[in-house]
């Protein structure tokens, strides 16, 4: 194969070549300059000064300082305690100082008390905790979700009624309800199963509430648009909306999870047998139906099961936060 001889290239080609070659340096230029003006105008919209007039004043801001220590005290104290309780055996627990560690570290020797206490009940129970929450906050959330959409982005007859009920349900306390429904699962004959469990935790008020103000922020073009492409309504749903809403999708379903895992009471009048409990009953057992002295791996459990829901927090935070800022701005 031989080599063009560069002298029978035509030069209109040659020229042309060139001028596209310049045209692009100067878009290139254009582009560099342009995007120093913006990071130039950012900059100077960062540092701006606030107005001497609108700056709080010093007595304001340690009024202010002083609060919030106040505030992550008393939400930090009492798990720096129990941290340090699961550290101590049950007569340090009771002789030493119970904000501070005492001679001897027992927190291995707990843990293996508690995994392996009544024949190893307790990760059984984490176990069951997980199943509800999970189950419970997958099937919450799109049931919230498809409410929340139909209710911001539809028009159907007693739509004020429904969202009125809904309200009502966000102030009607959860241990109001819960000797009712008992006699209408004991009715259907569903007591003591998972189904008395997850019915009632997948049902939230408050992530409907929630589902409508994010679904407030999904612009109504872009279904149209979906529409006239041919979409179904439940492709815009699961295709469109919810990938929109992945933030509140997370927001939502955190907050199910967590009121899920927390549940008390729910649990405490529909179960029977330890088979089905899940961790926060499954440690109350052990505190008030045991001859022993559990205090130990009561407490060290506790500290155990707060570990799932805190990983949770931390792995996700970044969809959280932004799903509680999403629905504060109506597009």
């Amino acid at each position: 194969m031989t080599a063009q001889n560069p002298a029978s290239i035509n030069p209109e080609l040659l020229n042309e070549t060139e001028a596209l070659e310049a045209q692009d340096g100067v878009d290139t230029i254009k582009s560099q300059k342009l995007w120093r003006r913006k990071e130039k105008k950012r900059d100077n919209t960062e540092n701006v000064q606030v107005p001497r007039s609108m700056q709080p004043s010093k007595a304001t801001r340690t009024i202010t300082m002083v609060a919030l220590i106040a505030i992550a005290l008393y939400f930090l104290l009492p798990v720096w305690w129990l941290f340090v309780q699961t550290t101590k055996s049950y007569s340090q627990m009771l002789n030493t100082n119970t904000l501070w560690f005492a001679d001897g570290n027992h927190i291995i020797d707990n843990i293996k008390e508690v995994f392996t206490y009544d024949g190893g009940d307790f990760p059984w129970w984490v176990g069951n905790s997980l199943f509800y929450s999970i189950t419970t906050a997958i099937i919450g959330t799109l049931v919230s979700l498809a409410c929340g959409y139909a209710f911001a982005k539809f028009r159907f007859p007693g739509k004020k009624t429904l969202m009125g009920m809904i309200m009502l349900g966000m102030l009607l306390p959860a241990a109001l309800l819960t000797i009712p429904l008992f006699f209408f699962f004991s009715w259907l004959g569903i007591t003591n199963t998972v189904w008395s469990i997850i019915i009632p935790c997948s049902v939230s008020p408050f992530g409907v509430f929630l589902a409508i103000i994010y679904c407030t922020t999904v612009p109504d073009e872009m279904i149209e648009a979906a529409r006239i492409d041919g979409a179904s309504e439940i492709r815009i749903f699961f295709t469109l909306v919810m990938r929109i809403l992945s933030p509140a999708v997370v927001t939502i379903a955190l907050f199910i999870f967590v009121g899920t895992w927390n549940n008390f009471l729910l649990p405490l009048v529909m179960l029977r047998g330890k088979s089905l409990l899940p961790v926060t009953l499954g440690l109350y057992t052990w505190q008030n139906y045991k001859a022993e002295i559990l205090t130990s791996q009561v407490l060290t459990g506790s500290a155990l099961g707060v570990i799932p829901v805190v990983f949770l927090f931390l792995a996700l935070q970044r969809y959280w936060r932004a799903g509680l800022a999403q629905g504060s701005v109506k597009s």
